[in-house]
């Protein structure tokens, strides 16, 4: 198996890959930005992809979402929460006064925004591809300092000087694992489906139809984002993420739902929820409530009342 991720190595990225069973003893390979990697399991390079989709502070990854709803597709077959906390790395013999750069991932800096104004209220912020490549940069010579994964200090020679910087406690990111498309995973019961759907026109009560074709399903999203198609003002689609599996009955008629509803609807994939949270199935929409609906309809067709 050979799985890419966002490096350079020392990314937090790489850190939810190692996490992975599936990963262990596999090869790792790293690339500059999430589009190239997505773009070399495409191309078969690489059997998987491992990309940052959700932070709990600073939302969703842009880059990610854009790259799955709009481009050629793949499919989300797992994923990993990682909790965050960054480190200060600089060059050995650094101190705080002299730091007058600190570079990180621009999802870095707004997490430790109030940590860096009381630390190092002089020091200017520089973006970097991601945080490793902030470390990287920082051993070059070309910033004072980097937010990283304190683990990214040996890698690169450098020292921590200060830990657990954060200014929310307990920040989570979301990892997905992807694959070219394929049968999804096999349903667990504890599962998450991800779908994109597109706006056929703006209407008055557009969002309110595709949301009524999971509330009538007892299905609970946990997470929308709209993002613009590109196509013009006005023009949207929306990213969701919902819990259930593509074998479940009633996710099966709320995909179908929003087929006939929506321009166009693209399955992203159903996978085992990271959480392993079981979800509350309302009564009447149990797959076997479902059965016993058809079976009722069809009595009814036949001519049985």
């Amino acid at each position: 198996m050979r799985f890419a991720y966002l490096g350079p190595q020392g990314t937090f990225t790489e850190a939810a890959l190692r996490s992975l069973p599936e990963a262990d003893g596999a090869e790792h390979i790293p690339y500059a930005t999430v589009p190239a990697a997505l773009d070399a399991l495409r191309r078969g390079e690489v059997d998987s992809a491992v990309v940052a989709l959700e932070n709990s502070v600073e939302g969703s990854v842009p880059t990610t979402l854009d790259e799955l709803a709009t481009g050629e597709p793949l499919q989300i077959v797992g994923e990993v929460q990682l909790p965050v906390s960054f480190a200060l790395l600089v060059r050995p013999g650094t101190r705080y006064a002299d730091i007058k750069t600190v570079a990180s991932h621009p999802h870095a800096q707004p997490q430790c925004r109030r940590w860096l104004d009381a630390h190092v209220p002089d020091a200017e912020w520089r973006a970097a591809t991601s945080n490793a490549e902030a470390a990287q940069l920082v051993a070059d010579g070309h910033y004072d300092a980097a937010l990283a994964g304190s683990f990214a200090a040996a890698r690169y020679g450098l020292s921590v000087l200060a830990e657990d910087i954060h200014d929310v406690a307990d920040a989570v990111t979301r990892f997905v694992v992807l694959s070219r498309p394929s049968v999804p995973p096999a349903r667990t019961g504890m599962d998450k489906t991800t779908v994109v759907a597109f706006l056929g026109e703006d209407h008055p009560g557009a969002l309110l139809e595709i949301l009524n074709e999971f509330a009538i399903r007892g299905i609970n999203l946990t997470l929308i984002q709209s993002r613009p198609t590109g196509a013009g003002l006005g023009s949207y689609l929306f990213w969701m993420d919902f819990e259930g599996h593509v074998a479940d009955a009633r996710v099966g008629e709320a995909l179908m739902g929003l087929r006939r509803i929506c321009a166009d609807v693209r399955f992203i994939g159903s996978y085992p929820r990271a959480d392993r949270v079981r979800p509350e199935i309302r009564r009447g929409t149990h797959d076997a409530d479902f059965t016993e609906a058809a079976a009722w309809l069809t009595a009814i067709r036949a001519g049985h009342s």
